[in-house]
């Protein structure tokens, strides 16, 4: 039996209830929670009134990514072939003069429907980020899963990591659907 989508009422288009959650299988070499913490993953989801080719286009402009993740402050370097699987965004974190500079590299990249990133910030280890779109009535149905894989956020129980990321994501899908929509104008 599936659970129904409640709508989420901080933010129009939002779901607080998830679809199935996609594949992300656990990284070989990366150590195991303890027992009681579980793999888990903050998922969330936007509807944008935009198609998946202009979503597309925020996300494949490497320059607009502090625009749109919360927590990014400044783009150092965008890698020219960005966002092929490889490319990395040079970004710091942080306000000035207490910035911290780490980058972030495509794992995966289907222009249009997935971009899956490995996103680094030290010392607080790496998250898998993977952002799916589908095509929906003209819209664009956009689901953002992370997964913490390495640092001390790792240890963390999966409600504490929730209460932590999904807040954030979802302010990032809100800033990435105001981009959207401007730029379908």
């Amino acid at each position: 039996m599936g659970a129904t989508p409640s709508a989420c009422p901080e933010l129009p288009g939002l779901r607080t209830t998830p679809p199935p959650r996609p594949h992300l299988a656990p990284e070989p070499g990366l150590p195991r929670k303890p027992a009681g913490y579980s793999s888990g993953m903050a998922t969330v989801h936007a509807r944008i009134s935009a198609s998946p080719d202009v979503v597309w286009a925020v996300l494949a402009d490497g320059w607009m990514y502090a625009s749109w993740v919360v927590g990014a402050s400044h783009i150092r370097s965008v890698d020219s072939g960005w966002p092929a699987v490889g490319a990395r965004i040079h970004h710091s974190v942080g306000a000035w003069p207490l910035l911290i500079h780490d980058s972030t590299e495509v794992r995966e990249s289907r222009a249009g429907e997935v971009l899956e990133l490995e996103a680094r910030l030290w010392p607080a280890g790496s998250a898998l980020v993977r952002l799916e779109l589908a095509a929906v009535d003209g819209d664009t149905e956009v689901t953002m899963v992370e997964q913490v894989r390495r640092g001390p956020f790792s240890a963390l129980p999966d409600r504490l990591l929730d209460a932590l990321l999904v807040p954030r994501n979802r302010e990032a899908l809100a800033r990435l659907t105001d981009l959207a929509v401007r730029r379908s104008d």
